[in-house]
């Protein structure tokens, strides 16, 4: 069975190739895809909070309230920029639903009145 920490660093190049196939589809929302950047600093954090809790506090890092949330800020703006992301493009989404409706139901009012 696999250690939780060996599963962790295992985990990253799923990770890594799932942002990789996002960019490169450049079809991810800027902003959601900033989001999803954002989880790697979380992760790029929360190493070094839990190395520092254990070796200088003698603690798990979850035991340690104010190192662990200082951490988990990161993940939270992380999500909050993924959320953004997607109810921008959603937004966009209709505003351009609602300009080509309005926009082809200007030119069929055209057509019949020809």
């Amino acid at each position: 069975m696999l250690s939780k920490d060996t599963l962790f660093a295992v985990s990253l190049f799923p990770y890594l190739g799932f942002l990789w196939y996002l960019t490169r589809s450049q079809k991810m929302p800027r902003l959601a895809l900033y989001g999803f950047y954002g989880t790697l600093v979380f992760v790029a954090v929360t190493i070094p909070a839990g190395i520092y809790a254990k070796v200088s506090l003698h603690a798990a890092l979850a035991n340690v309230d104010w190192l662990h949330g200082s951490a988990e800020v990161f993940l939270t703006l992380a999500n909050i920029l993924i959320v953004l992301g997607f109810s921008q493009a959603l937004r966009e989404k209709e505003q351009s639903t609602a300009s080509t409706s309005s926009t082809q139901a200007v030119n069929s009012q055209e057509f019949s009145d020809q």
